[in-house]
């Protein structure tokens, strides 16, 4: 299993927008095949930072979503409302202690 990691940062205008387009398509990115698990994170002291971390069975399976006609049209609406270019971490989940 590995982790992605991406950092959004958004003009503090489009973050309602952001938001509203997440909540409809989180449910479809989180039954992606090879998902096991979606979530979202707000920085505490810039709000207009935001990361998602997604866990994936293999990198296939993310590059398949990735890949998808789905993806394109979340990319291509998010993008436009972007402040700053995305970065994005792909890792591999050594240890978890909960």
């Amino acid at each position: 299993m590995f982790v992605r990691i991406v950092k959004l940062s958004f003009h503090e205008e489009n973050i309602p927008a952001f938001l509203e387009n997440f909540e409809s398509i989180k449910d479809r990115i989180r039954s992606a095949p090879g998902n096991k698990l979606l979530e979202l994170y707000q920085d505490k002291n810039n709000k207009s930072i935001f990361f998602t971390y997604s866990y994936w069975e293999t990198e296939a399976d993310l590059e398949n979503y990735r890949n998808s006609a789905f993806f394109d049209e979340v990319w291509t609406f998010t993008k436009k409302l972007f402040n700053d270019k995305p970065e994005a971490w792909s890792v591999d989940k050594l240890a978890s202690l909960v």
